[in-house]
């Protein structure tokens, strides 16, 4: 039996304030035409300030955890806002990173990175690897790493490890943990197993251009690295550490970004899910509010325990310096002051592996304990006898569950205790003693009695099985009449119609057949050959009438452009879209050039069928039939 326990920190809870950090990024380009340079800037590592749009000769200040300016590296930003709470992962306790700000400010820049200057997550994971593998192996713990990745597109959760799959439901166990059934689970064992995953599945995210950003992120992205951490010696003691890792989609004003018709629709479903965000953000830091309206929105029903909750939170906030964004930037800011007043309630939960015996004397010493004469236990058994005996028409249940070895248990135990007890406490011991005899007898007693009417209603079952028999006769005699009716009707109208019409439908039934089989069998004696499966007949009826030359040409041309093609290019080709297109780059970059045609079924998502319903299909296009 698997127990869950909490973890005691020493008295109190340990609490947790959201750590927020502020990121201003470089210019993009020149500068604005009027030439009014920054709208923020820098005072020190913590304190910034802005132009107070009201009066442009004021600003207003902001005190934060962290503030990186424009020449703060990758690096930096790591070691100083997300390395610290990584080493909480691996004590069973769960952390979150998740960066917010307008669009085209460098959330996704901050999380991701590039191959020059990796990002957050990259370098968040090998963090945790190089953790695990520090770790003495002398402490007797074995450590297992796993991953998911999903994405939140116009309030759907949808699985980028496994992009066929549809919204999935978000869920909450008994523990209030949020899972996700049917999310995929991968286990990895390094870094490069990681980005294995990790490449093609962001290559599934959805992304598109527009005016203030050409690769701008639709939907909210959330990897999960969960380590698992279980004690080798009994009892298994097993702790779960999670690590959530969030880039969110950049709040947008369609007036400035032009978008219209879908991109209208994304812009509208990020919007309201950041506006959900705030208003959770208002309601912790209201401390008076009945309800935190986590569930109005799936971004926060899924950042529950990143605020509020029971992880170690960091927000990075991105903000940008041009004026086009300065409300996007002071709306952002003042997000990020209320953030930073979020308390969370971090503690470690772990499993353990409890005997059946040690659970019944813990419960024993519990009642002991708490009530002395064992009044609150003995009240739970009589309502539960006084339910056993209001439902007799199942005695057999009632029996199995007033088994008596857990009282004969309960009895060992006390008069193990009676041994060990001192000359106070021996008196309460020997009343329940008393007690738990007496109340063996009338288990005993009542056990009788349901065994007696047990077999009552098993003899009136059996006297009552005859009449019941002999009622199911009747409606079966009243069909038979309705069948004669019936017959007698049609014994005086149908001789003369089928005397006279059944020989002229079966003559033209039987030329019609004859010329309908005469055409089927001359195309099948053209098509049809021995049944050795229809795609080889149909692949080799299609390839025979080509040259074997011409054939070979367009095989290197099609492979060709698989190798050397670039998205557009390989999207130009018969039966590949633009998720198989990026699958294609996604396994090029990982494997290398394909060496033939036929390695494109090693693709995700290509089956031998699609293959040559692809090939039949470039090949004759190329040649223009």
């Amino acid at each position: 039996m698997a127990q869950r326990v909490a973890i005691p920190d020493g008295g109190s809870k340990k609490t947790s304030r959201v750590r927020v950090a502020v990121r201003l990024r470089p210019y993009m380009g020149k500068q604005d035409e009027k030439d009014e340079g920054p709208c923020v800037r820098g005072l020190d590592s913590q304190n910034l300030e802005i132009i107070n749009w009201r009066n442009a000769t004021e600003t207003v200040k902001y005190h934060f955890d962290v503030f990186h300016g424009e020449q703060t590296t990758q690096q930096e930003v790591f070691l100083s806002s997300v390395k610290p709470i990584l080493p909480h992962i691996l004590k069973g306790q769960n952390a979150s990173v998740f960066a917010y700000g307008p669009t085209g400010a460098g959330k996704t820049h901050t999380m991701l990175g590039s191959s020059d200057e990796p990002g957050v997550i990259p370098r968040a994971v090998r963090e945790v690897f190089n953790l695990v593998k520090a770790v003495d192996e002398e402490e007797g713990w074995s450590y297992s790493i796993g991953m998911s990745y999903l994405e939140i597109y116009n309030e759907k959760v949808l699985d980028l490890l496994s992009p066929s799959s549809h919204d999935l439901p978000i869920r909450e166990d008994k523990d209030k943990n949020i899972l996700i059934p049917g999310l995929t689970h991968t286990t990895i064992s390094s870094f490069s197993d990681f980005d294995k995953h990790f490449v093609p599945a962001s290559l599934n995210r959805t992304t598109a251009s527009t005016k203030l950003n050409q690769r701008s992120s639709r939907s909210h992205a959330i990897l999960l690295i969960k380590v698992v951490r279980t004690r080798r010696a009994l009892p298994h003691r097993q702790q779960i550490g999670k690590l959530y890792l969030v880039d969110l989609a950049g709040s947008e004003d369609n007036r400035r970004t032009g978008n219209q018709g879908i991109r209208l629709k994304e812009s509208g479903a990020i919007n309201l899910s950041l506006f959900t965000l705030s208003k959770v953000v208002d309601s912790l830091n209201s401390g008076t509010a009945v309800r935190v309206p986590y569930r109005d929105s799936k971004l926060t029903r899924l950042l529950q325990d990143s605020l509020g909750g029971s992880a170690h939170s960091v927000m990075i906030t991105n903000i940008a310096p041009e004026y086009k964004y300065y409300f996007d930037t002071f709306t952002a800011l003042n997000f990020a002051a209320k953030s930073k007043l979020i308390v969370n309630k971090p503690f470690t939960r772990e499993t353990v592996a409890v005997l059946p015996g040690e659970s019944r004397v813990k419960r024993v010493r519990e009642d002991h304990e708490t009530g002395g004469s064992g009044t609150e236990p003995q009240k739970k058994r009589q309502k539960e006898d006084k339910k056993a005996e209001q439902d007799g028409s199942s005695p057999s249940a009632h029996l199995h569950s007033l088994s008596e070895p857990s009282v004969m248990d309960r009895l060992i135990a006390l008069e193990k205790l009676m041994m060990s007890c001192q000359d106070k406490d021996r008196l309460n011991v020997l009343k329940d003693v008393a007690q738990s005899r007496k109340e063996i007898q009338e288990l005993k007693e009542k056990q009788k009695q349901f065994e007696n009417k047990a077999k009552l209603l098993s003899r009136l079952a059996e006297e009552k099985s005859e009449p019941s028999f002999k009622n199911n006769m009747a409606p079966l005699q009243r069909k038979q009449a309705t069948t004669t009716k019936a017959t007698k009707q049609q014994a005086v109208v149908q001789p003369l119609q089928v005397s006279q019409l059944q020989p002229l439908q079966q003559l033209t039934v039987v030329k019609k057949q004859s010329v309908c089989v005469k055409k089927k069998e001359k195309q099948l004696s053209d098509q049809v050959e021995p049944p050795d499966g229809k795609e080889n007949i149909m692949q080799k009826s299609w390839e025979s009438q080509l040259d074997k030359s011409v054939l070979e040409q367009s095989r290197q041309k099609i492979l060709q452009v698989l190798n050397t093609g670039c998205l557009k290019e390989l999207k130009g080709l018969q039966q590949i879209g633009d998720k198989k297109a990026k699958l294609i780059l996604g396994w090029r970059e990982i494997h290398g050039d394909f060496s033939k045609v036929e390695d494109l079924i090693k693709v995700e998502g290509m089956t031998e069928k699609r293959f040559t319903t692809f090939m039949k299909a470039n090949i004759l296009s190329a040649m223009g039939k």
